[in-house]
């Protein structure tokens, strides 16, 4: 095991070890202020893999590359064993990719992942997952920017703002926030 896998273990097993911060309420979703709701158990389906996933997520936020730059760390190589022959390279699908399968909802049709932003888009427009802008994102779903990004929604306030958690973003696992139309993204993918 190299010096770097082994440093990045221990930071590992120390953030783990760490209590965590008190949580302000849960931000609502659009479904929940607008009084829409589905039937019982396709909420509480679609609830446990958007929770899923967004807990996958949230414990990886603050992973980053080393080297900074580098498009590479040990935690980054795991996220690629989520996509069938990925490389190193920008890595934001993959760690998407990871979170759906930890969450134990796959991406692709065969459960594959993807490599690229392009791949992503592509898979959720013909299986019909696909959101365009203008839509109200929730929890648990992918926030895509054209070919070049895509992360995933951790929650939506009332006002609209979007609470993200992206891979490759400032060359780590980092959490963003958006206006309503989520800083200019194209679309979302719903994976419920």
């Amino acid at each position: 095991m190299s010096v770097e896998a082994v440093i990045a273990r221990i930071e590992d097993i120390q953030r783990g070890l760490q209590p965590s911060p008190p949580t302000a309420a849960p931000a609502q979703s659009f479904a929940s202020v607008m009084g829409t709701t589905a039937s019982p158990a396709a909420s509480a389906a679609s609830s446990s893999s958007s929770s899923s996933v967004v807990q996958a997520a949230e414990a990886e936020v603050g992973q980053a590359e080393q080297p900074p730059g580098s498009n590479d760390s040990p935690r980054i190589a795991e996220y690629r064993s989520a996509v069938a022959g990925a490389g190193v390279g920008p890595w934001c699908a993959q760690f998407v990719s990871w979170c759906a399968k930890q969450a134990g909802t796959p991406l692709g049709e065969a459960g594959q992942g993807f490599q690229s932003v392009a791949a992503v888009a592509a898979w959720a427009q013909r299986t019909g997952r696909w959101q365009p802008a203008g839509s109200a994102p929730q929890p648990g779903d992918l926030i895509v920017w054209g070919g070049r990004h895509v992360g995933l929604v951790e929650s939506v306030d009332p006002d609209g703002s979007i609470h993200t958690i992206e891979g490759n973003s400032s060359n780590a696992v980092s959490k963003r926030t958006y206006g309503p139309d989520g800083g200019g993204a194209s679309g979302y993918v719903h994976l419920g």
